[in-house]
């Protein structure tokens, strides 16, 4: 079975779904592995690297006909069009948002598993990739905070005087906030949290962060470790708990979505008003419409004399270590799914069914059902 590796196409992208590490693991298991040509160069992965480990370097023609098609990012129709029918595609697909691809998908008659839809589960850590790049993001995010907020985090004690430590306020205790918080309380800040499920209070204390409770209400859903639905009103009480924390906090990183749905505004610009000069808030939510009011997806600006980053793809600004995880996630998931490099189709098993979400042109998904008439497509 081979498994093609293709360059990726969003500008900006410096990783890649691959590493030769895990490649030549791969093909010690029976698989073959063919990448394109230079798309490793970004993740500092050159095309001897691959060759030495018993990679093939390849055009694109040839990549995307292969068996397996594994990548980072959502495919475009170009892309979809070069596959053979009966293919596989793995990657993160976005699919409750994304019925153009789907679309693209059923034309080709390929089959499909989303790689952001794989179940949170103890089982499935070892490819959850949206962990591994969350991780790295958390951390990444720290770091160009500090950089743009003119201060060091730790106190310092000089014979000028004693600096004090700096104040971070982190919204949400997921995987990205919980790597924010180690790292700040590891540069020596002084680190307070907010998240709306209580029960992330005793993860926040165990990292050394103070955490900003809220009483919950009946408007929070969470499933799979995701909050999937708040109301307006609890938002307004999370925002006047924190208010006085945002404004003495000389970083503010915010880490919250809600998976097919626009991110929740958390920092409004009365909150911005109310900051103190020289501010930072890192919007790690900007690619899905931001959680400050005003941030700008790839920009840096300033507002009210905070500065406002919006880095949309923070792992890829670490393609060294994104690359090498992200490929051991996708080396976990492909094992986990065949037998003797072929398939199992085990439609039994929560890992395959949870992230399956089309299988020879045919949607899987009773949720994505509605999103595509299949009558309206031609295959």
């Amino acid at each position: 079975m081979k498994i093609g590796i293709p360059k990726e196409k969003i500008a900006g992208e410096t990783r890649i779904a691959m590493s030769p590490v895990v490649a030549k693991q791969l093909i010690s298991n029976g698989f073959d592995v063919i990448i394109e040509t230079d798309a490793g160069l970004m993740s500092k992965f050159s095309n001897k690297d691959f060759i030495d480990v018993g990679a093939i370097s390849a055009e694109p023609s040839d990549v995307y006909q292969c068996d397996i098609v594994a990548k980072i990012n959502p495919p475009n129709s170009e892309e979809i069009k070069q596959m053979k029918k009966g293919g596989i595609l793995i990657s993160l697909m976005f699919a409750s948002s994304n019925s153009e691809l789907l679309k693209n998908c059923i034309r080709q008659g390929i089959s499909a598993f989303s790689l952001d839809a794989i179940p949170r589960t103890s089982l499935a850590q070892s490819m959850d990739v949206l962990s591994s790049q969350a991780n790295l993001a958390g951390y990444k995010a720290v770091l160009l905070g500090g950089v743009t907020m003119g201060k060091i985090f730790p106190m310092l004690m000089t014979s000028a005087g004693t600096i004090k430590p700096s104040t971070v306020v982190i919204f949400g205790a997921g995987v990205a906030g919980l790597q924010a918080i180690a790292t700040a309380k590891r540069l020596g800040a002084n680190v307070w949290v907010s998240d709306i499920r209580p029960e992330t209070k005793e993860q926040v204390q165990s990292l050394g962060g103070k955490f900003i409770e809220v009483a919950a209400d009946n408007s929070i859903q969470t499933e799979g470790g995701y909050v999937k639905g708040v109301s307006k009103e609890f938002l307004i009480k999370q925002q006047k708990a924190v208010s006085e924390k945002v404004a003495a906090a000389d970083l503010v990183i915010t880490t919250a979505l809600i998976p097919g749905k626009k991110a929740p505004l958390l920092i409004s610009n009365e909150m911005l008003e109310k900051m103190k000069p020289g501010a930072v808030v890192v919007d790690m939510a900007v690619s899905q419409g931001g959680n400050c009011e005003g941030s700008k997806l790839n920009q840096v600006i300033e507002k009210s004399g905070v500065t406002i980053v919006g880095e949309g793809n923070l792992p890829a600004t670490l393609p060294i270590n994104a690359s090498n995880l992200f490929a051991k996630n996708i080396q976990n998931f492909i094992q986990h799914l065949t037998t003797d490099c072929q398939f199992n189709w085990n439609l039994e098993d929560e890992i395959t069914t949870g992230s399956l979400i089309l299988k020879d042109g045919e949607i899987q998904q009773e949720s994505l059902k509605a999103l595509v008439q299949h009558e309206s497509v031609k295959l």
